[in-house]
């Protein structure tokens, strides 16, 4: 984790949220021209409610005492591999979804769903002295909670001054049920499919919140409610998040665990203060944390993402390490000379590419002019197998394991900012990752990226190496503690929830799950060329991309005939 010193904003605990659950009502309904769609029971809540007023939701609420308590749970019927916390979610919702719209998830002991009759029988508001379990119990009904199942759970966003951490639930609506809002806390009920309801809410008249959103928008990939019932059949979420903001367009906009910002985010306002710009822009640094500065070039691209990120570490106080000047662009150069205050003692090339070390001479000589000692450019020297264009040469070269440090005396004592020269060939043979050992971040250059994954173009990039550096890099992060990659493409990745190790794992997943497909490629297809095995293996990507994609199909085929030899 960074140091609570060099964090942007000062730390605060966020509010401890509130528990409560909901359940998203399922049904298939006919269509006039035949088929059927899946449907979800949505209502609007009051104008004057306290929390979201006005949005169209599912119903639920907070998590009740009885809720919890084992006589109610000795009521309900329950699936063997439900928990006594996933029964009380389940209980919660089947108790809201009562009170709020009428709907009974409960069955007589014939396996009979609850009728009309019952429903009038219990009283919304159970009276003084019962309970709503007990008053199906009188009926001889048994609670369904073995017909509910677990979707997902949101916790809301660490800024909020009032926040919940809420289980999604879903179940089969009772046949012969018709909901009938209470007229109180809930108003509307509509049956509406995914897509109706967020194109309506896209137009203005629909309002609903951002958890609500997401899920429509992930249940809309489900056929009908047999296949959303199989999805969850396994007694696991289909996702788990705790969403953070920031500023999109000068507006609020949130995103997941999943999405491209949110790593940054995580790093930049951990405590969830929502004020940091996601947009990309090369007009000035953006600060990550107190010591680390992201300038990003404007040379924008199918290769290159929103630019390159030149990366500055370093306070006033100790000097700093430009990493990745980027291309010869003397506006570039010139703002990361100034966001320095010129005092830039080392330059680093993470590689030779031309999109990240041509500007390292330039900014050393924007040092002497100002009359300062050239700071030394470091790095690896490319290899006979690098292409005309990735030709480099520094001053020094630096030694696998090395350290780089910088220190100084800042308001509170000596400082100190420690890089870890990490040696990673495989997208190119000179490739160096570094890790800033004291706030656990590793500056991945090309070999990690966020948005995309790297080229491995062989001679000069080679996948076995690739995946040998993954692993490497996997065991330093964790004997670290480093938590956050930062690329040279795209935002920050990972974070205290969801580590730089996971974005590795998934990385080397992903290249392990393409390596499959190039070889199934070429079993099916033996006598075939490599266009042939790019239009199977890359069948997801867009045709337009295939010709970029064949550098890393002939990395790929090189090692499975190394792995494999035969498989030529």
């Amino acid at each position: 984790m960074p140091r609570l010193s060099q964090q942007l904003h000062p730390h605060r605990e966020p509010v401890t949220p509130l528990h409560a659950a909901t359940v998203l009502l399922l049904r298939d309904a006919p269509q006039p021209g035949g088929g059927s769609t899946l449907q979800v029971l949505m209502t609007r809540r009051s104008d004057k409610a306290s929390f979201v007023p006005g949005a169209y939701v599912f119903p639920g609420g907070g998590i009740e005492t009885q809720d919890a308590d084992p006589a109610t749970h000795a009521l309900a019927d329950h699936r063997p591999a439900q928990t006594a916390a996933r029964l009380t979610d389940a209980l919660a919702a089947i108790r809201e979804s009562f009170e709020e719209l009428g709907v009974l998830l409960a069955r007589h002991g014939d396996g009979r769903w609850a009728g009309a009759d019952d429903i009038a029988a219990i009283a919304r508001q159970a009276p003084a002295g019962t309970t709503f379990a007990a008053q199906c119990a009188a009926r001889g009904l048994r609670l369904a909670a073995d017909r509910v199942y677990w979707l997902a759970h949101w916790t809301a966003d660490r800024n909020l001054p009032k926040r919940f951490a809420v289980p999604f639930l879903v179940a089969r609506m009772p046949e012969g049920q018709e909901p009938v809002a209470d007229e109180s806390e809930q108003f509307e009920p509509v049956w509406v499919s995914p897509a109706d309801a967020l194109a309506r809410h896209e137009a203005g008249q629909f309002f609903m919140i951002f958890p609500t959103i997401r899920t429509l928008q992930r249940l809309a990939q489900f056929a009908d409610v047999d296949a959303v019932l199989a999805a969850v059949a396994h007694e696991q979420p289909l996702w788990v998040s705790s969403p953070r903001s920031g500023l999109l367009g000068g507006k609020e906009a949130r995103f997941m665990e999943d999405e491209a910002p949110f790593g940054e985010l995580a790093l930049v306002t951990p405590t969830g203060r929502g004020e940091h710009a996601l947009d990309w822009q090369s007009e000035t640094p953006v600060p990550l944390l107190k010591n680390v500065q992201r300038l990003t070039a404007p040379n924008p691209g199918v290769m290159t993402g929103p630019g390159t990120n030149s990366y500055l570490v370093g306070d006033p106080a100790t000097g700093y390490i430009a990493i990745d000047p980027g291309p010869a662009d003397t506006e570039h150069l010139d703002k990361l000379w100034r966001a320095a205050g010129g005092d830039i003692r080392m330059i680093v090339c993470t590689h030779s590419h031309p999109d990240h070390s041509p500007g390292a001479a330039p900014l050393q000589a924007m040092c002497v002019r100002a009359g300062r000692a050239a700071p030394p450019i470091l790095g690896l020297p490319s290899a006979p197998t690098a292409r005309a264009a990735s030709q480099f040469t520094p001053d020094r070269s630096l030694q696998d394991n090395e350290l780089l440090t910088l220190s100084g005396q800042g308001p509170d004592g000596e400082i100190t900012h420690t890089l870890q020269v990490i040696h990673t060939p495989g997208h190119a043979a000179n490739h160096l990752c570094l890790l800033l050992r004291e706030d656990g971040l590793l500056f991945s250059g090309d070999h990690i990226l966020n948005g995309s994954t790297t080229v491995i173009d062989p001679p000069d990039g080679n996948m076995a190496d690739y995946l040998d550096s993954l692993d490497r890099l996997d065991a330093l992060c964790a004997e670290h503690g480093a938590d956050f990659i930062l690329p040279a493409h795209g935002y920050v990745l990972g974070g205290p929830e969801d580590g730089a190790r996971t974005a590795i794992a998934r990385l080397k997943a992903h290249r392990l799950a393409r390596e499959a497909k190039v070889l199934a490629a070429m079993q099916a297809q033996p006598e075939g060329s490599m266009d042939d095995w790019v239009r199977l293996a890359y069948d997801d990507v867009p045709p337009r991309m295939w010709p970029i994609a064949q550098r890393s199909l002939l990395a790929h085929v090189e090692r499975i005939r190394m792995l494999e030899p035969g498989n030529d």
